[in-house]
């Protein structure tokens, strides 16, 4: 299996939450209803950003910030 990398197109917000448990902080701080969800095996990063209308790249930079801080 190869690694998943925070920038695949396809990575799911379920994968996100497991790879790097660290980052539900993250969705926590952005009061986002993403941790827990039915739906996060199937949204991705990008879907999550346009549900609650915040920058892409603002957030994965926020994202890598907290995975970068934990290695």
């Amino acid at each position: 299996m190869t690694r998943k990398h925070l920038d695949s197109p396809d990575l799911t917000l379920d994968e996100v939450m497991k790879i790097w448990p660290q980052t539900i902080t993250v969705f926590l701080r952005h009061k986002m209803l993403c941790v827990g969800c039915l739906v996060n095996p199937f949204h991705t990063i990008e879907d999550a950003c346009i549900e609650y209308k915040l920058n892409e790249e603002s957030f994965r930079a926020e994202l890598q910030h907290v995975i970068n801080a934990a290695d």
